[in-house]
């Protein structure tokens, strides 16, 4: 228990620590105002979150590339064995947020279960990751107006872009809620009726009357030949191709952690979130690619993402081909809608997994510093300064090129992340268990545990090793693409060796472990929500 620690111990473990949401007004020692992140988001933002972070340009193009890599049959198989992942990631991350919904979410928790370095490791991996992408969403934001306007530079809109998202940043915690509850519903609405309209098409109810039924799994078959390579090697390697782009796409599940450290009623709000992970799963994966398959061939020349635009979407695709007009201008409005939203949660995550590393000691103090209502200033404005790293992907030649690269290692810092948060919770299960603590008595637990960590972590970690696995076959050797894959795999390793090496701290044993601290101050913060006054209350507070 926390007791048992040195002071030497304490110092490293709660070095900069947020403490609750009290002492608003403190110092540290070092004269750096340690005020905290207030608890703002709404039981509705929360769900909105970690129901919209899963949606996004991944779902709506990165299918794509998904159906020409793999089939039909091929996509739906990698979307599925990845969603097992993201299930099993989830519901080990859900367990402990849902305990210690602290600020810094799986960083801190990595810190206290694990060890420093590792937190540090796993704090500046997620950091990098989330700011690098930002930029990257708001080029795509650019490209996506010119899906209907050709005559403005894209570095206006990129400018636009930027200083709205910004803005809701800057505006707090609640306005980033209220923000995202929008943009969520936008696309959770345009998600749902594009999975209707997939099934009315496919039974023949579009304007042309064609009935598809199973189709295109017969003609051209239901799995691709990855790179041309016949038999059953190419429909192997196809499918890992789709499940390393899977991965992809569910990348952000995980924000519900961070946003944990401000979310109100988090013991009974988190739970609801995590519990519904998997329907999300289902339905908007699962059962999109399933519509996918059935509506487009994976030959189809126009399943191209060159353009960046709605055009290349499969659902563009299969409605065209059925002939219905200006819906395509509706998707790509909310493939806009998804890239805003995702440049906006990119910069709060960034700058609340900057804010965790303080609150760590693994990064310079002066990112706790917070405005009056909560607000952690320092670190949204440094992280917001890194969005200008979207005027690369304007030029041409080695900048351009270097974007790319960035782009690239971002994904495989993404799997290192959700191989992070699994080993966290073997050691925290494994605390649990030394310590005689009765899981079914925390806000949320599962029966599939620890199977659930150990699956995780072995799938993430096996999937990232083997990313770039298309340079080692058939003479595909690309330099660039081998290192921007294995960087940031390796990179990971770096950063925890060179870290413990600095801190020389032990992985924390799990009699050890602290279950205590901060727990006070999160049942205080605990309210009672006010009972439905009429049955569309009661409804809302039974779908959020």
């Amino acid at each position: 228990m926390s007791e048992s620690l040195s002071e030497k111990d304490t110092v490293k473990v709660n070095a900069g620590a947020v403490k609750g949401d009290i002492e608003s007004d403190s110092y540290d020692g070092d004269g750096v105002p340690n005020r905290t992140l207030h608890r703002q988001l709404k039981n509705r933002h929360v769900a909105m979150i970690s129901m919209g972070g899963v949606i996004g340009t991944g779902l709506f193009l990165g299918t794509a590339n998904a159906l020409m890599q793999g089939g039909p049959v091929g996509m739906l198989l990698g979307y599925t064995a990845m969603g097992t992942v993201v299930f099993a990631m989830m519901t080990s991350l859900g367990e402990m947020v849902s305990y210690l919904p602290i600020p810094g979410g799986h960083i801190k928790l990595a810190e206290r279960f694990v060890n420093p370095a590792f937190s540090f490791a796993m704090g500046w991996n997620y950091w990098y990751n989330w700011l690098i992408t930002a930029p990257v969403e708001l080029s795509a934001s650019a490209v996506l107006v010119n899906y209907w306007n050709h005559s403005v530079n894209d570095g206006v809109w990129i400018a636009i872009f930027a200083v709205v998202v910004i803005a809701i940043n800057l505006l707090g915690a609640g306005a980033y809620g209220e923000a995202e509850f929008i943009f969520a519903s936008i696309k959770i609405i345009t998600i749902v009726g594009l999975i209707i309209l997939g099934i009315v098409l496919d039974l023949g109810g579009g304007p042309d009357h064609d009935r598809l039924g199973f189709r295109y799994w017969k003609n051209p078959g239901p799995f691709a030949q990855y790179l041309g390579i016949a038999g059953a090697e190419g429909r192997f390697l196809g499918f890992w191709a789709v499940l390393v782009q899977a991965s992809f796409s569910f990348q952000g599940t995980e924000i519900v952690a961070i946003a944990a450290g401000e979310a109100k009623n988090p013991r009974r709000n988190l739970p609801k979130a995590v519990k519904r992970v998997y329907i999300r799963i289902l339905f908007f994966y699962i059962l999109g690619t399933l519509m996918i398959g059935l509506l487009v061939p994976y030959n189809n020349p126009r399943l191209n993402l060159a353009d960046g635009t709605a055009a290349a979407s499969p659902f563009v695709i299969a409605i065209e081909i059925a002939g219905i007009k200006a819906l395509p201008s509706i998707i790509n409005a909310s493939l806009l809608t998804a890239a805003t939203s995702a440049a906006s949660s990119d910069i709060y995550t960034s700058s609340r997994a900057l804010f965790g590393l303080a609150a760590a000691g693994n990064a310079p103090k002066i990112f706790l510093r917070v405005t009056k209502n909560g607000m952690p200033w320092v670190s949204v404005t440094f992280c917001s300064l890194f969005v200008v790293l979207a005027y690369m992907s304007l030029g041409s030649g080695s900048a351009g090129q270097v974007f790319d690269w960035l782009s690239t290692m971002t994904s495989i810092s993404g799997l290192m992340t959700w191989f992070g948060i699994s080993i966290t919770y073997i050691q925290f299960y494994k605390g649990t268990k030394a310590q005689g603590l009765d899981r079914t008595t925390f806000p949320y637990w599962t029966r599939f545990q620890p199977f659930c960590g150990y699956y995780s972590a072995v799938a993430c970690f096996v999937i990232a090793f083997f990313s770039a696995f298309n340079v080692f076959i058939h003479d595909q050797w690309n330099t660039a693409t081998f290192v921007t894959s294995y960087l940031p795999f390796i990179g990971f390793f770096i950063l925890y060796g060179g870290a413990y090496l600095y801190y020389r701290v032990p992985p924390v044993k799990p009699a050890d472990m602290d279950f205590v601290t901060n727990i006070a101050e999160i049942e205080a913060d605990e309210v009672d929500d006010p009972p439905p006054k009429n049955k569309m209350e009661a409804f809302w507070a039974w779908l959020m």
